[in-house]
C-alpha cells in the first residue's frame, strides 16, 4: 500500500478519470460510516452540553480534534490517541465525546494509558493503565505502577460472568479527564456528569520514586469511539484544529492478497475500506462504496494485479483535489486451504485449522504460507497446544510469546529469545514460507519450532522448549490466527499433474535417531497408473539415498532391496478403487529413525472417505536420516 505522491503516474491518471465520474455522485460522503443508531447517538452527544463541563470551564483548554477509534466501533484493544507530557507537580485536562457500544460489554469504553516519558520517539516504561469502568473484579486497571485500593468513583456496575452491564450506556457522552501530579503525587479523575472514577496517590507516582520525572498520558479505546475536544497541554505533534482540512494520503485496508478468477470488483472489494489521512492525528475511515477503483491491467486474466483507489472528499466532505491509494492482489485459478480470511481480516481466534495428533517421541511438521495486516507482532500464525477436549497445555506465537498452563511459571521453559530487528522481521512475515514442527517428547515436555523463510531472503527462527504436558499420550496441536492467514500453498509439481518422475523435490525434513517425523499433504494423480503418485526418499544427507518408496508398495535402494528384514503392509485389496481414490487424498506420512534401520507409514484417506494404509518397516540405514517427496505424473501440496 502506497501513499499517493508515490503512485506512478499512469496511476495517478486513471483514477483522475474515475474521480471525473464518480467521486461526486451519492451525496454527501461524509455521514456516519455505521448503523442509525450510532449516527443518532453521535448527532445526539454533539448537539448536547449537559453531562460535563462546557468548555469555557477549563482554564487554558486548547482545541484538539480528531478522533480515537473507528466510527462504526469496531477498532481492537491498543487503538491509541496521541501522546500527552504531564511534569512533576502540572495538571493536563481534556475533554472529548465517549461513545460506547450497543453490546453492553463493560470494559469497551476508554482508558488512560501512564508510562514513564524519556524524551521520545517512543514511550518509555509502562506504569499502568486506568478504565473508565470500575469492575473491582475484573480488570478495570490494572499494570505494576497502579495500586487498586486507591480507586474510587460513584460506579455501581457489575458485569457479571457475561461482561454484560446494563449501566454502559450511561458512560456515554462529554468526558472530562484530569490528570493532576500536584506534590508529587497522582490524582485522575475521568467523568461525564453522571459517572466518576477516580485514583488517588499521596505518595511520589511513579511508585519507589522521588515522583519528578516525567509522564506521558494516551487515551485508548476498545470497540468505541473517542472524539477529542480540547486539550490544555500540547501533544507530541502538536494540536489538530477542527478547520476543515484536504486529504494529503491514503492507505488501502482488506485488500484480499489473493482473488479467485471470475469474482467481481463488488464481490472482490465490499469490505476493502481507505484510512484518508489529513496531517498529523486527523485521519478518517471510508468504506468501499466511497471510493472510485480500477484494477490495473484488469480483473479478468490470471497473475498480479494493481488495485487503485481515489477519494476526493475534505474531512468535511466538501469536494477537493483526490488522493490516491494502491495495494498489490493477485488473480488465481485455485484457492488453496487457509485458515483466516485473505483480506487479514479474521480476529484472533476467529478461525483454526483441524487438531493433529502428535504421538510421544514423534514431531509433527508443517508447511504453509504466513500472511500478516502488518500491524502488530502478534498479527502472525500461532499454535495452539491441546489435549483432545480442547483443553490447552499453551498457546504460542511467532514473536516469541506465549501463555497457558504448560507456559507460565514454568522453569523449565526455554525460548529462541526472538529477533534482533523486529521492524524487519514483521515487515519480511506477508507472504512468508514456513516450516513449523511440534514435538512431542514423551517425557511429559513438549518443544515448538519455528523456521520462517522472509520475503526479504533472511531465514528467521523461534523455538519453545521445554513445555509441560501432564499427559503425552493426549496432544495434539491446531493453528490459529490474528490480524492474519496462512494457505497451505507450499506445491510440489506442476498442478497439471505433468511433472514426471523426479521432476519435481520438497524440502528435505531431518529426522533424529529415535524419533519420528510427521507431516501432512494432499496428494492429486493423473490417475493414469498406480505409481503416479507420491513418492518418499530416504536420504543420509539429501544425495546419498537408503531408499525410495512409493505410495503403491514398490520401493528400491540399497536399504531396500535385498533385505531380509523389510516388512511392507502387503498392498490394497482393490488397486483399481485405490488409484480412484488418490486424486485429492489426504496422505499423512510418519518417518522414524532407529538408528540403524527406518520405517516409513503412510495413512492416505481417499477422495472416497476410504483410509487406506501402506508401510515399509526396516529399512536400513546407518544413523543420519532425512526424507522428502518427490511426484511422478503427479503433484502435492503440504497440508
Amino acid at each position: 500500500m502506497k501513499y499517493l505522491n508515490k503512485i506512478a503516474t499512469a496511476f495517478c491518471s486513471v483514477a483522475l478519470g474515475l474521480m471525473a465520474l464518480t467521486s461526486c455522485e451519492g451525496g454527501d460522503l461524509y455521514s456516519i460510516n455505521g448503523p442509525d443508531w450510532m449516527s443518532s447517538k453521535i448527532d445526539s452527544i454533539a448537539n448536547s452540553k449537559g453531562g460535563g463541563e462546557d468548555d469555557d470551564d477549563i482554564e487554558g483548554l486548547h482545541e484538539d480534534v480528531y478522533n480515537i477509534g473507528k466510527e462504526d466501533l469496531t477498532s481492537g484493544f491498543w487503538t491509541l490517541g496521541k501522546t500527552y507530557v504531564i511534569p512533576a507537580g502540572e495538571k493536563w485536562q481534556a475533554q472529548f465525546n465517549l461513545t460506547v457500544n450497543p453490546d453492553n460489554k463493560y470494559y469497551k469504553n476508554f482508558y488512560l494509558v501512564l508510562n514513564e516519558w524519556t524524551g521520545g520517539p517512543d514511550v518509555g516504561t509502562e506504569y499502568g493503565v486506568i478504565r473508565y469502568d470500575n469492575d473491582p473484579t475484573k480488570n478495570s486497571e490494572w499494570g505494576d505502577g497502579i495500586d487498586r485500593k486507591l480507586v474510587g468513583g460513584n460506579f455501581t456496575n457489575s458485569s457479571g460472568d457475561d461482561d454484560i452491564d446494563g449501566s454502559v450506556q450511561q458512560m456515554n457522552g462529554k468526558i472530562t479527564l484530569t490528570v493532576d501530579r500536584a506534590n508529587g503525587g497522582l490524582y485522575i479523575e475521568m467523568k461525564n456528569g453522571t459517572l466518576t472514577k477516580t485514583y488517588t496517590q499521596t505518595t511520589p507516582f511513579p511508585t519507589g520514586t522521588d515522583g519528578t520525572g516525567d509522564i506521558c498520558c494516551r487515551v485508548g479505546v476498545e470497540g468505541s469511539l473517542v472524539s477529542f475536544i480540547g486539550s490544555t497541554i500540547e501533544p507530541i505533534g502538536g494540536y489538530t484544529s477542527a478547520e476543515d482540512k484536504e486529504p494529503l494520503g491514503m492507505i488501502l485496508n482488506g485488500v484480499p492478497k489473493k482473488v479467485l478468477q471470475g469474482m467481481t470488483m463488488e464481490e472482490t472489494f465490499a469490505n476493502v475500506t481507505a484510512t484518508i489521512d489529513y496531517g498529523p492525528g486527523v485521519t478518517k475511515d471510508v468504506k468501499f462504496d466511497e471510493l472510485s477503483l480500477q484494477v490495473i491491467p484488469d480483473m479478468a486474466n490470471l497473475g498480479k494485479k494493481t488495485l487503485v483507489a481515489a477519494y476526493a472528499k475534505t474531512f468535511k466532505g466538501e469536494p477537493c483535489n483526490p488522493v490516491i491509494g494502491s495495494a498489490e492482489f493477485e488473480v488465481v485459478d485455485k484457492m488453496y486451504t487457509c485458515v483466516g480470511a485473505t483480506d487479514n481480516s479474521t480476529a484472533f481466534w476467529g478461525d483454526h485449522s483441524e487438531m493433529m495428533k502428535v504421538s510421544a517421541g514423534e514431531t509433527f511438521a508443517a508447511r504453509f504460507t504466513n500472511y500478516t495486516s502488518g500491524q502488530n507482532n502478534w498479527n502472525n500464525f500461532v499454535i495452539v497446544l491441546t489435549k483432545a477436549n480442547g483443553d490447552e497445555y499453551a498457546v504460542v506465537r511467532a514473536d516469541n510469546y506465549g501463555w497457558g498452563a504448560g507456559y507460565e511459571n514454568n522453569p523449565n521453559l526455554v525460548t529462541s529469545g526472538g529477533q534482533t530487528d523486529w521492524g524487519a522481521w514483521l515487515a519480511a512475515m506477508d507472504g512468508a514460507k514456513v516450516t513449523t514442527a511440534v514435538t512431542n517428547n514423551g517425557d511429559g515436555t513438549a518443544d515448538v519450532l519455528a523456521v520462517m523463510e522472509g520475503t526479504d531472503g533472511v531465514t528467521y527462527s523461534q523455538e519453545y522448549k521445554g513445555i509441560a504436558i501432564d499427559d503425552p499420550d493426549d496432544f495434539y496441536f491446531h493453528f490459529t490466527v490474528d490480524g492474519s492467514h496462512i494457505e497451505f500453498d507450499d506445491v510440489v509439481g506442476a498442478e497439471d499433474n505433468s511433472t514426471a518422475f523426479w521432476g519435481a523435490h520438497s524440502v528435505d525434513f531431518i529426522v533424529p535417531e529415535g524419533k519420528t517425523v510427521t507431516t501432512r499433504i494432499k496428494n492429486f494423480s493423473n490417475l493414469q497408473n498406480n505409481w503416479n503418485n507420491t513418492c518418499v526418499v530416504l536420504t543420509s544427507d539429501g544425495t546419498n539415498e537408503y531408499a525410495v518408496v512409493r505410495a503403491d508398495n514398490y520401493g528400491w535402494g540399497t536399504g531396500y532391496e535385498d533385505n531380509p528384514n523389510l516388512v511392507t503392509s502387503g498392498g490394497q485389496t482393490d488397486w483399481g478403487a485405490w488409484l480412484a481414490a488418490m486424486d485429492d487424498a489426504y496422505m499423512t506420512i510418519s518417518v522414524t529413525n532407529h538408528g540403524s534401520s527406518a520405517d516409513v507409514k503412510m495413512v492416505m484417506v481417499g477422495n472416497d472417505g476410504v483410509t487406506y494404509y501402506q508401510d515399509y518397516l526396516g529399512i536400513i540405514i546407518s544413523n543420519d536420516l532425512m526424507f522428502r517427496f518427490t511426484v511422478d505424473g503427479s503433484h502435492l501440496i503440504f497440508e
